[in-house]
Parts: C-alpha cells; sequence; structure tokens
C-alpha cells in the first residue's frame, strides 16, 4: 500500500516541560503513553501507545479487564472515571495495596 506510512504503535513525539523518562507515562493533549527513552525538553522521543505496559496503580483493588482510567494528577491508574482518562484495560486482578498494574494500552481516538 502506497499510502501507508507506520504502524503506529509508537509514535514520535515532542517532550514536554521538564522532559521525559524512559519507563514513564504521559498524557500530551489526547495521546496517552510511556516513553520509550528520556528526553530533554523540546525534544523528539518514542511515545509508546499501544501494547501491554506496567504502571503505577493509585486506587483499591481493581479486577481482570475492568477499564483502566489515568489519574494525571495522582500519576497513576485507578478504576474512577471522573475527570480522568480512559488509557484501556488491566490485563490481570490487583488486590487492594498493590502498587503496580498491568494495563493493555488502547489509542484515544
Amino acid at each position: 500500500m502506497r499510502n501507508f506510512v507506520q504502524k503506529g504503535d509508537v509514535l514520535d513525539a515532542i517532550a514536554p516541560a521538564g522532559g521525559v523518562v524512559s519507563g514513564t507515562a504521559y498524557l500530551i493533549g489526547k495521546a496517552f503513553g510511556v516513553a520509550a527513552a528520556s528526553a530533554a525538553e523540546g525534544e523528539t522521543f518514542a511515545l509508546v501507545v499501544e501494547g501491554v505496559v506496567e504502571l503505577p496503580i493509585v486506587t483499591g483493588a481493581l479486577t481482570q479487564f475492568s477499564t483502566a482510567y489515568w489519574d494525571d494528577t495522582a500519576k497513576g491508574l485507578t478504576g474512577t472515571v471522573g475527570s480522568n482518562t480512559k488509557v484501556g484495560y488491566l490485563t490481570e486482578a490487583k488486590a487492594a495495596g498493590v502498587l503496580v498494574g498491568k494495563v493493555k494500552l488502547i489509542p484515544a481516538a
């Protein structure tokens, strides 16, 4: 196909104020993903927007395949909708007190 550009699971992004740290999640506009490498503010970096990644959890127990939202204030996953951004679903259940979870990222439309 002549108009195919790229697969789309990793996108080039411009690092926001303060730069980005490899392995850390970021919400940039409508795009949510994990930095594949560290980059200084204004530099281009690879943002992983699809796949399964391990991220911090900031709320209690969550069930397998429950919807995962990103709490950008607390910088972690939650099951609470509120003003949080839907980012995917958990691939395994997490008990209260567990600090990390695996989430299947679903790109925003």
